[in-house]
């Protein structure tokens, strides 16, 4: 069970995690451009905007909800998810975005027991398997396609979904799951939280962050894995969110590296 367990990992640090049979490989490329901006909006700034942490304490520490909308603008109520200036509270990578708005980035969320994300997927562009340990997650697509992976728990079965524009599925509460846009135009989806902090934990970055030993230990001994290798797994485990996986690439012409 431990090698099994360290095989779906290495299959999402490798980026060749199951996907749905794709079409033959198309001569035109698609080359993956960063995250888009909205039209209408600016697609450059000066200085980011950060949370005020003087407002968050002053929220976290109001008698009642008629102080605490009253320490609130109505600027403060507003949250832009295209924001080009905004750094803080974004999940980067060569595959595109996800940006949260959760109590850390956007303070008006204090004891409201909600958050919200939307994440931005270039071609094939994959947001790595992660858990979210206080929050059950509603994904709804709003644009393109996203193949979809969870699992609960030990014992429970792989639940698998292929979504279009307007289908939305539920990740149970720490569920372990996957979502990558299987086409070779962008994707969006929206993504929502019953709590104010969902918090996430990316597979691949904490199994590979414990000590060498346990890692090895838990693959099933040196036989399996090298202590040595450890290292080496660290350092190919691509930022999220990833490029994408295999099939995905080679049918959009995208190179890997």
């Amino acid at each position: 069970m431990a090698i099994q367990t360290l095989l779906l990992l290495l299959a999402a640090t490798t980026s060749t995690l199951a996907a749905p049979s794709p079409n033959p490989p198309n001569s035109t490329t698609y080359p993956l451009p960063p995250p888009t901006v909205p039209s209408g909006l600016p697609s450059s700034c000066t200085a980011e905007t950060l949370p005020n942490p003087t407002l968050f304490s002053a929220l976290t520490l109001a008698p009642n909800a008629v102080d605490r909308f009253n320490l609130l603008s109505d600027n403060d109520l507003v949250y832009n998810f295209a924001d080009p200036c905004r750094k803080f509270g974004v999940a980067k990578g060569l595959g595109g975005n996800v940006t949260r708005a959760d109590h850390a980035t956007f303070p008006a969320l204090t004891t409201q027991r909600g958050s919200l994300a939307i994440g931005f997927l270039g071609p094939c562009g994959f947001n790595t398997p992660h858990v979210h340990p206080r929050a059950a997650e509603l994904n709804l697509v709003i644009e393109g396609q996203l193949f979809a992976q969870s699992v609960t728990e030990n014992g429970a079965r792989t639940i698998s979904h292929t979504l279009k524009k307007y289908e939305m599925t539920v990740f149970p509460m720490g569920a372990v799951h996957t979502e990558f846009n299987p086409l070779c135009t962008p994707s969006v989806f929206v993504a929502s939280f019953p709590d104010e902090d969902p918090g996430v934990g990316q597979i691949a970055q904490e199994y590979f962050g414990l000590n060498k030993e346990i890692v090895t230990g838990s693959a099933g001994g040196e036989v399996s894995i090298e202590g040595k290798d450890v290292d080496a797994f660290r350092g190919l485990i691509p930022d999220n969110v990833a490029k994408g996986v295999d099939s995905c690439l080679v049918k959009c012409g995208i190179a890997k590296r």
